[in-house]
């Protein structure tokens, strides 16, 4: 069965005018859901899938502790991030320019009600990706994310950070995509909470400035084949 999913590039915007937009979707979404009676009818819920580059910013997830930012509001300030402590799984991690940011908010009973089987999914998309450019990446046991040389000790290397919430089987928050993200932002906290370990993007990766128009280009590729669906770009 192939799925349709509304597919919008937002460009650049800041993190709560989108996280704002998940939560109406979300909703638009759960209350499809609950006006349906009759469990053998589908109720007319919508996919979406949204891109997004955000302008510099921390967020923490739900159970992230806050000793893992290592930079105070007032520095913040004075460098232009943002900080905001948020309803999605995990812990804290960085958003800016130049990173693919996907969140897909899915009717994962379209698709298979499984959270395991979700995220795995949405790491397939960004594996495959970056599989295109002879990146070689792959997962962390125990650690959501895709990840590049994981199984050596002191080589480990994030590429790509995930966090979800969903409601419902409607799911919200996704993935953050270091394609030619400035990674200094990195240094002022401990990413995803995780100790010891690096983060990477494409570009430290290749040696190059990636052509990012091409990577979004391939992600949206590689999602359709592992969702099984058609993207519909609309302007909302």
């Amino acid at each position: 069965m192939q799925h349709q999913v509304f597919f919008q590039d937002l460009g650049i915007r800041s993190y709560k005018e989108i996280w704002d937009y998940q939560e109406q979707l979300l909703k638009e979404n759960v209350l499809a859901k609950s006006s349906v009676s009759n469990t053998e009818l589908l109720p007319n819920t919508t996919n979406h899938l949204l891109f997004v580059e955000h302008t510099p910013v921390y967020t923490l997830g739900k159970s992230g502790k806050k000793e893992h930012v290592l930079i105070d509001e007032a520095s913040m300030q004075e460098k232009g991030i943002e900080y905001f402590h948020i309803n999605r799984g995990g812990d804290i991690t960085f958003h800016g320019l130049q990173q693919i940011v996907g969140y897909p908010i899915l009717d994962l009973d379209k698709f298979k009600p499984d959270l395991g089987w979700y995220l795995r999914s949405l790491e397939e998309v960004i594996i495959l990706t970056m599989a295109q450019y002879g990146i070689v990446a792959g997962r962390s046991k125990g650690e959501t994310g895709v990840w590049i040389d994981a199984d050596i000790p002191g080589k480990e290397r994030k590429i790509c950070a995930m966090g979800i919430k969903c409601s419902r089987w409607i799911t919200m928050h996704g993935f953050a995509f270091n394609v030619n993200t400035n990674l200094d932002y990195f240094s002022y906290i401990v990413p995803c909470g995780i100790q010891n370990k690096q983060v990477t993007s494409m570009q430290k990766e290749l040696g190059y400035e990636v052509n990012f128009t091409e990577v979004k280009q391939r992600v949206k590729q590689n999602f359709e084949t592992v969702f099984a669906s058609t993207l519909l770009s609309y302007n909302g």
